[in-house]
């Protein structure tokens, strides 16, 4: 099976959301939720999500599209009343979410229970798989096919992409672990990393947390780790009085402007710090607007995708870009 190559939307490139209505959370193919079931992250077996695989609703769409600032995600239409079996093509792109450990977000729309979703987006049938990449979307394929056979196209997606440039990941979207008394579970693989830091070893504490990031690029404590370690190490002796002079001598000096931001990221003023390099992603170009870019979004690693400031951040990032 290969991709798609032509292109069944009318209106290609941004997608047109005046369509949606009122929020109407999805509900798995067969019947709505109950307290007694498993939801979007249990262990029922069919369409529920999973690492990197989501439901998607109303009301966690905007926030899907926004993923795929920082890497693909493929949107997978399906209806169980209109293609019964298009809903196993969900099942199979669900398994192979984790498969591919990130490189994919898949999100799942049941178009029965969201068409206000297959209407924004133009949908001309089902089953349908659309892959957005930096907020722009583009169909992928439309048929039925076998796992080996979509876990074959997916690689062949993932190569393009490296080829491009494009190879980020997306962090698991699972819960934390907790043991019996409900205490989280400290993991002794960042013991290292956060042991250098208590005694001042910021280049060590770096190193430590690069090692975990090499060995699973998906871990997103290691990988917030990591991005605070490195704020760490770029502001380490900096004033800040004559860097934010600095800055205000030069609204457009790269260096400047996000060393500021670090200091700020570093002093609680998060929003401030995004705000800054948003700015500075409008008024840049080419490479200078791909490195302001790159910065921010490892800033929003360092905060946590679900912190609200990120959602707003990466928001405003979007709009800034398109």
């Amino acid at each position: 099976m290969c991709p798609m190559t032509q292109q069944p939307f009318s209106r290609p490139g941004a997608i047109d959301l005046s369509a949606l209505k009122r929020p109407t959370p999805a509900q798995p193919p067969g019947g709505s939720s109950t307290s007694g079931e498993a939801g979007p992250q249990g262990g029922t077996g069919g369409v529920g999500g999973s690492a990197y695989a989501v439901l998607v609703d109303e009301q966690n769409f905007q926030g899907i599209l926004e993923a795929s600032m920082g890497a693909a995600v493929l949107l997978v239409f399906y209806s169980q009343s209109r293609m019964p079996q298009s809903v196993g093509l969900a099942e199979d792109m669900q398994t192979l979410s984790d498969e591919f450990e990130g490189r994919f977000l898949v999100g799942l729309v049941d178009v029965d229970a969201v068409p206000q979703i297959a209407q924004a987006m133009q949908i001309p049938s089902i089953p349908l798989v659309i892959a957005v990449i930096d907020g722009r979307p583009m169909p992928l394929f439309q048929d039925l096919a076998p796992l080996d056979q979509l876990r074959e196209a997916l690689t062949q997606v993932g190569q393009q992409l490296t080829g491009q440039g494009i190879t980020g990941r997306h962090q698991p979207r699972s819960t934390v672990v907790a043991s019996e008394d409900g205490e989280p579970v400290v993991d002794p693989r960042y013991a290292p990393a956060q042991d250098a830091l208590g005694e001042g070893n910021i280049e060590l504490a770096v190193s430590e947390y690069q090692k975990l990031v090499d060995a699973n690029p998906a871990d997103v404590e290691a990988a917030a780790g990591l991005a605070m370690a490195q704020l760490l190490l770029r502001t380490q002796g900096v004033d800040l009085n004559t860097a934010r002079a600095a800055a205000a001598a030069a609204p457009d000096n790269l260096d400047a402007q996000i060393m500021v931001a670090d200091l700020d990221m570093l002093g609680g003023h998060v929003e401030d710090a995004f705000h800054r390099l948003v700015g500075l992603v409008a008024r840049t170009t080419g490479d200078d607007r791909t490195r302001v870019r790159d910065h921010l979004i490892g800033l929003f690693g360092a905060v946590g995708n679900d912190d609200p400031r990120v959602l707003r951040g990466r928001q405003n990032l979007a709009s800034a870009l398109f």
